[in-house]
This record gives structure tokens, sequence and C-alpha cells, in this order.
């Protein structure tokens, strides 16, 4: 293949913006935000997880003190119940009358047990509130690092698709001036080797595999003419000779 001298050195800066827009996209799946968002992201998932539970256990515990105190009020009613017909002289019996005492003695012992179940209800239901406050407050914090995260992400985002933008509008302005068929040989060798299809020849070595030409290529490439698009005997990408190449 031929090409103008000029039109091989264009295939360079192209080169230099491919190699730009790969930093830049490199960059970008790389900011520290990303892992500092997933990170925060699995705590606010642990954290809300223990506030769904707590939650819940203040809510069982909800029922479970309604229960427990609807319990008291009835044992209370009945005995009062049967204080006012042991007041009233209603048990005229003696064996009425030890009854009577006997089950207003055993409703009291009943009522304590279920006042102390109550209170230990509400312990519990107060130590499940006061977590649900807490993990509240937990969450709301690290969901404003993820906010604050996220915001510094979008940001870092929008500065770097503004860089993009522009080496891509500058590439294809230089592109357009490159003939159709070098530019599509230089975009499969992009392809087919990581990114860089293009490499200058620098003082005999070339720029993309590092590797120094031996004497036969340098006589080679010295025959050559201008218009003659070279390829690298090692890792086949075009090579750009320049006023830098120390032919």
């Amino acid at each position: 293949m031929n090409a103008a001298p000029a039109d091989q050195i264009r295939l360079l800066d192209i080169q230099a913006f491919d190699v730009r827009l790969q930093q830049l996209a490199h960059k970008k799946n790389s900011l520290p935000e990303h892992a500092e968002i997933e990170s925060l992201n699995k705590d606010l998932t642990q954290l809300r997880d223990l506030l769904v539970a707590s939650t819940t256990e203040e809510s069982d515990c909800a029922r479970e003190q309604t229960k427990a105190e609807q319990d008291v009020d009835q044992v209370r009613q009945r005995a009062s119940r049967d204080q006012q017909r042991l007041d009233s002289g209603a048990a005229t019996s003696p064996k009425d009358l030890e009854n009577l005492q006997h089950e207003i003695a055993s409703l009291a012992k009943r009522q304590g047990d279920l006042e102390d179940v109550v209170l230990e209800v509400m312990e519990r239901r107060e130590s499940a509130q006061e977590r649900i406050t807490e993990l509240t407050e937990r969450v709301s914090s690290v969901q404003s690092k993820i906010d604050d995260a996220t915001a510094r992400r979008d940001a870092a985002f929008e500065e770097l698709d503004r860089e993009g933008a522009t080496a891509t509008k500058e590439r294809e302005v230089v592109a357009g001036s490159v003939p159709a068929d070098l530019l599509k040989l230089y975009t499969k060798l992009r392809d087919q080797q990581g990114g860089v299809g293009a490499a200058k020849l620098y003082q005999r070595r070339c720029e993309g595999c590092r590797l120094e030409l031996n004497i036969t290529e340098v006589n080679e490439v010295k025959a050559a003419s201008p218009d003659t698009v070279l390829r690298c005997e090692n890792c086949r990408r075009i090579l750009v000779r320049t006023s830098e190449s120390g032919l």
C-alpha cells in the first residue's frame, strides 16, 4: 500500500487521539468513587436489613404488649367484681366466702405475673425502638455519603466526557484527511494489536513493540519509497517514518 508521507504521519496524530480516548475510558471506569459507592451500598443494604428486623421486632412487641395489657385488664376487672361481691356480703356460707377469698388472692398473683410480662415486653420494645432510632440515623448517614460520592463521580464523568468529546471531534477532523484505505488498515491493526495500529520509527526502533530494527530491516526501510506504507516485521503495525527515525 502507498500513501503520502504526510498522510502516514497523520496516523500518529490519530493514534495519539485513540490512546487519549482509551486513557479517558480507563480513568472513567477506575474512578475511586466506584469502589467507594460499592462499599457504601453494601453497608447500606446491611443496615436496612437490620432496620427491617428491628422494626419487625418493635411491631411484634407492640402487639404482644397490647395483648398482655388486655390480659391484665381482664384479670383486674374480674378481681374487682369478686371484691365487690365480697364487700357486699353476697357470699353467705363459709365455703363460698373461702372460695371467693382464694380466687381474689389467685387473681392478685395472676395480675402481678401479667404486669411483670407487660414490663418485660415494654423493655424489649423500648430496646427495639432505640435500635430503630440508631439504625435510622446510620442509614441516613451512609446514604448521605453515597449521595456525596455519586455527585463527585458524576462531576468527574462530565469532565471526562467533555475531554472525550473534544478529542473525538479533533480525531474526526484529522481522520477525514487520511485516505480511506490507509485508515481502514490502521483501524484493523489497532483492533488486532491492543489499541495501537501505527507506531513511530524512532532511532531505528519501533515505538509499538519497542524493538530495534536489525541492519537488514534498516536497509530495507532506507531503500523503500517515501510513499510506501511500511509494517514492523515484529508486531506488524504500520511503521511511520519521521525525521527522528535515525535512518
